[in-house]
């Protein structure tokens, strides 16, 4: 009730004109809405028609896309055998289809020719890290004495599945071998995680957790050599350990010895001597072994400590893949004395292009290596895996 008592009654209330507006734009709304209704049942009765006539066309062009015998003839005739329709993929893969005599076509898929760099066969060189601890199973034979190496059926080498890539740059090379790994677990341990994987770690064939120890290593990224006793002058007042080849044993003997050691592990490029003065001395010992080491894909390194052996004659006979280590580093088990070795190591890649030094694992040979490692890769000179190094007269 207003709050006017005086004010004329009939005033204030609100106008016809006002009334009739709001019912007219309700009107307008229920209009709207239901012509919005109508088109879009329209739409759809259209669309669900169109839809069924795109089936129908489709099911007639699979029945026109069949063959028709009675005119097969005809079609091969008028259609020259050398008609292609090339076509290039977003890969850069050029397609032609090219018709046969019965009316069909064959896709031939070709590479784009190319002026670039070309990687081929990337899968010769290395292994994925994920699974570079895992053999090869075309590059393994089951034997009495369990797994060894061989040359694949397709002529892959375990030299070259294994080893440790590298740039292929003209610059300073040098391959570090740390051997001995499997005889001390702190030291193997301390080897494997902290030297760079640029350094070629060596497994000793009388070393324990052998597998454990290369699995971890090759995810790591090194190569990895197995390290085979060798009779030395001084045998028997100087062992080398259980295993050890021997001048006085028959051929056959001492290949079945280096089959067990070879069969302690896997995944190695290759073999290393420990000691062995003696047997690499005497061809008519050494020849049988090498030979067997070649054709096992396998290359041989030297160590370098018998200015008496005939590794390399021997090696070149049988078209086996081998090297020389330049300098022992660890003549003197002192940081600062392998660091001096470290050097003298560097000035000769400097000058012949590559050099292998050799180590034992030893707490102070690691220290070094890993320091001097560092310092070397600043200077422009590559730490690269023996493999990177070897004389290959096998190859063509």
């Amino acid at each position: 009730m207003g709050t006017d008592l005086h004010a004329p009654l009939g005033q204030g209330r609100p106008s016809k004109t006002k009334r009739s507006w709001r019912g007219y734009k309700a009107v307008l709304c229920a209009g709207v809405l239901i012509v919005c209704v109508i088109a879009l049942s329209i739409y759809v009765i259209q669309e669900d028609d169109g839809l069924r006539r795109v089936a129908a066309n489709g099911a007639q062009t699979a029945s026109e896309g069949k063959p028709d015998p009675s005119k097969e003839a005809d079609s091969a005739d008028r259609a020259p055998q050398s008609a292609t329709s090339p076509e290039r993929t977003a890969s850069g893969a050029n397609i032609e289809r090219i018709p046969t005599g019965d009316g069909n076509y064959v896709t031939k898929y070709t590479p784009r020719d190319r002026t670039g760099p070309l990687v081929i066969d990337a899968q010769r060189m290395g292994q994925d890290p994920r699974i570079a601890g895992q053999p090869n199973p075309d590059l393994v034979e089951e034997t009495e004495n369990g797994k060894l190496p061989i040359i694949g059926a397709d002529g892959l080498r375990p030299m070259d599945q294994y080893a440790r890539p590298w740039s292929g740059e003209r610059g300073a090379r040098v391959a570090i071998v740390i051997s001995g790994l499997g005889l001390s677990q702190t030291g193997s341990q301390k080897a494997v995680q902290q030297l760079p994987a640029g350094v070629t770690l060596a497994f000793a064939a009388s070393g324990n957790s052998l597998q454990r120890w290369m699995q971890e290593a090759r995810r790591k990224g090194h190569e990895i050599l197995l390290q085979v006793p060798f009779e030395p002058f001084d045998y028997p007042a100087n062992d080398p350990g259980p295993g050890t080849l021997l001048t006085a044993s028959s051929a056959k003997d001492n290949i079945v010895r280096l089959h067990q050691a070879m069969a302690r592990v896997t995944n190695y490029t290759g073999i290393v001597n420990y000691q062995g003065a003696r047997y690499l001395s005497d061809e008519k010992a050494l020849r049988p072994v090498l030979q067997d080491v070649a054709k096992r894909g396998l290359l041989f390194l030297d160590d370098g400590t018998s200015s008496l052996s005939k590794t390399n004659s021997v090696s070149d006979a049988v078209k086996l893949p081998h090297a020389f280590a330049d300098v022992v580093l660890d003549g003197q088990v002192q940081t600062q004395a392998i660091l001096r070795k470290l050097d003298e190591l560097g000035r000769i890649a400097d000058r012949q292009g590559t050099a292998i030094g050799v180590a034992a694992a030893y707490d102070e040979s690691i220290d070094a290596v890993r320091k001097w490692a560092e310092e070397a890769t600043q200077r422009g000179i590559e730490i690269v895996g023996v493999s990177a190094i070897v004389r290959d007269k096998s190859e063509p």
